[in-house]
């Protein structure tokens, strides 16, 4: 069992257009309308190619509604705690000529520290109450957690039996490594930002000296990296390059890592699985989808080598 928490739950709309011009008019060819935030696309993922999996966060009011409405449609298991607010809307526009999405993400409402003990009480006894190995935390904190809301989870989660993956960047990230989660998955980006150092290796070693253990840096189309605690590493990369959506990419990628948590896999298959995980959700039009006949295809496709 992999449970998946998203303390800043959205619901997502996606706009797909022929293509993305500033100060003009835009024809929208499609719109999508579904719950998001990073925790629920990695769930989406990990149900689609067959995973036990539950959903838990925060999402409040009319707009929450609409995010559980939406799970229960594709059937989703989830188990929110009480939260203040009205949920957040997130809203990415898709340009079909570039191959490429913008997005735009609301900060979400303002929880109080009473709504985040909430958060705290309910992810550790639902840990406990479904016998979960592996808890991914995920996406922003919302406006109101304490900086170090992602240590606080870490440490309940460990707590109570479970392996964490963490997903964030910035002071979250960096405040939570403090508590240790088992994986980190920061991509290119967000390492430099977070490190303030551009090399990755170096940057994966200020993590570590803040209290990171396995870090996994993803790097888009170059593939991703995993830096193991024990000073190996292994790389994966698709042959080819993709073009799509890639904004469920990187969700995709911590999905393959819970699972091959659960799984006990090695290094050398995770790192494949996430690779063709994530440009099989590029091909998608909306996050949180694949089609796991892309992701057989794509898997043969990734090559997989050792770091020295």
């Amino acid at each position: 069992m992999i449970i998946t928490v998203t303390p800043n739950a959205a619901l997502d709309l996606t706009y797909e257009v022929d293509a993305l011009t500033r100060h003009t008019i835009h024809r929208v060819r499609s719109v999508t309308e579904r719950a998001g935030g990073k925790g629920i696309n990695v769930a989406s993922v990990l149900a689609q190619l067959g995973h036990e999996v539950v959903v838990t966060g925060c999402a409040g009011g009319a707009t929450g509604a609409q995010v559980c409405a939406d799970l229960d449609a594709r059937g989703l298991a989830h188990s929110f705690a009480a939260s203040d607010g009205e949920a957040r809307r997130t809203l990415t526009v898709v340009s079909t000529s570039e191959g490429d999405a913008t997005v735009f993400n609301e900060p979400g409402p303002v929880q109080s520290p009473e709504a985040w003990q909430s958060l705290l009480d309910h992810v550790s006894g639902l840990v406990a109450e479904t016998g979960a190995s592996v808890v991914v935390l995920s996406g922003s904190l919302p406006p109101g957690a304490p900086a170090d809301g992602y240590a606080s989870l870490v440490r309940r989660c460990r707590d109570a039996g479970a392996a964490v993956v963490l997903d964030a960047d910035g002071e979250p990230l960096r405040l939570g490594l403090a508590a240790q989660p088992d994986i980190v998955k920061p991509n290119r980006a967000e390492l430099a930002e977070t490190t303030g150092v551009e090399d990755a290796a170096a940057g994966v070693a200020a993590l570590r000296a803040l209290g990171g253990r396995d870090v996994v840096v993803s790097a888009g189309p170059d593939g991703l990296t995993w830096y193991a605690a024990d000073g190996t590493a292994v790389r994966a990369r698709l042959d080819a390059s993709l073009r799509g959506n890639p904004t469920g990419a990187g969700d995709a990628v911590v999905a393959a890592l819970a699972a091959g948590l659960v799984g006990r896999r090695p290094r050398d298959l995770v790192v494949r699985d996430a690779v063709a995980w994530s440009a099989a959700a590029v091909l998608q039009p909306v996050a949180g989808v694949v089609d796991p006949t892309d992701v057989a295809r794509l898997a043969a496709q990734t090559l997989v080598e050792d770091v020295r």
